[in-house]
């Protein structure tokens, strides 16, 4: 009689369609554990509350309010008593319990739902406290992070970090040093890839509507202050050799009626892939996130980056003659920006290293393995 699977339930306080880095890397993880013969189950947030099955993976769905994000831009979805219910009903049955960040509710229930049911819970911590422009939003992170995120990461059989900044951060808070671990996230090397041929980026260009002559640069994330938009507005002058290209969604009011800046609105992971292949250079000149998910999109797709120098970086060993990391100032990105658009034997270096490094660096099939190592290696019952 053969073993039954692994069960292991993700949870996350957004799943897609909503669009975003966190739940992009647990959909990832999701259908990377499920096609290694996992029970996979997904706990998140939704409008209503729904049960279903989607690409061989469990998916349940409890209501909550969104309208944090729509109306301040802070992704902090308020569930419905039914999340707790919900939680230990699904960890009752899981053989480990894996948290996405624990800055959020869905996380708060389902790590108390562990530990009432004796079941092992791991952690991904993607971000440090964040440097939101709103004081109330700073200090409220604080306290979340020194109250119920310092429990659950004390509690976690492991503790996974995609950057040095926040493997500082959570052994800060509590992450026994033994159970904190380099982890970093997958990309798909196949849906995000370069343009094959000049003509494949031409046809992108003319389904998006961008100009066919012009060097792009493209952001692709929410249109709030911690990722930068406002600067690579700041830093675009009326003679710069370069179009600005916005991917996401948010505030776009400052976009309008600009010369040379294009919004694309908010994009689906295959559209967002097209994005890249349009685009010349990738720009996202952001505060606190390290390594985020959108680099290493761009990096799969042979972009030029430019991002904030963070110390985050460190552990992965960059070539910073192939990778801009600037300090987060108009002036310098301006500069940079001005020269890659000029230099476009540069961008094509810059462009070949960055493909070459996210084929050996970013596989999500390795990411996978280390996650059901420690699954199995520390999923005992206590």
């Amino acid at each position: 009689m053969s073993a039954r699977p692994l069960r292991i339930l993700l949870v996350s306080h957004y799943y897609p369609p909503h669009v975003g880095g966190i739940e992009n890397v647990v959909h990832r993880e999701a259908r990377g554990l499920s096609a290694q013969g996992v029970d996979v189950t997904v706990l998140t947030s939704a409008e209503r509350s729904s049960d279903t099955v989607e690409q061989g993976v469990r998916v349940v769905r409890v209501a909550a309010w969104n309208g944090t994000e729509r109306r301040a831009g802070v992704p902090f979805p308020l569930f419905s008593p039914a999340l707790l219910t919900a939680a230990l009903r699904l960890a009752r049955r899981a053989d480990a319990v894996h948290l996405h960040d624990c800055l959020y509710l869905s996380s708060w229930a389902a790590g108390l739902a562990a530990r009432l049911t004796r079941t092992p819970y791991f952690l991904t911590q993607h971000v440090a406290v964040v440097e939101h422009p709103s004081a109330l939003v700073r200090a409220v992170q604080r306290g979340v992070y020194g109250s119920a995120g310092r429990a659950l990461l004390r509690g976690a059989r492991a503790v996974f970090t995609l950057n040095a900044s926040v493997a500082r951060f959570v052994r800060a808070y509590g992450a026994q040093e033994h159970r904190a671990h380099h982890l970093a996230n997958g990309v798909d090397t196949v849906r995000f890839r370069p343009a094959v041929t000049a003509a494949e980026r031409r046809l992108v260009r003319e389904r998006f509507g961008l100009p066919a002559d012009r060097v792009l640069v493209l952001f692709a994330g929410r249109l709030v202050p911690k990722k930068g938009y406002d600067m690579l507005l700041a830093a675009h002058t009326p003679g710069a050799g370069y179009d600005l290209v916005f991917s996401g969604g948010g505030d776009s009011a400052a976009l309008v009626g600009r010369p040379g800046v294009h919004h694309l609105g908010a994009l689906s992971q295959e559209a967002v892939a097209d994005a890249y292949r349009a685009c010349d250079v990738f720009a996202l000149p952001s505060t606190a996130e390290g390594f985020p998910l959108t680099v290493q999109e761009a990096m799969a797709s042979g972009l030029p980056v430019v991002t904030t120098d963070d110390d985050g970086y460190a552990p992965y060993q960059l070539d910073r003659d192939r990778l801009s990391l600037l300090p987060r100032e108009v002036p310098a990105l301006a500069a940079e920006l001005s020269a890659l658009a000029a230099d476009p034997e540069r961008r094509a270096r810059m462009g070949e290293y960055s493909r070459t490094y996210a084929e050996k660096a970013f596989a999500w099939d390795d990411h996978v393995q280390t996650l059901l190592g420690h699954y199995r290696g520390g999923g005992e019952r206590q």
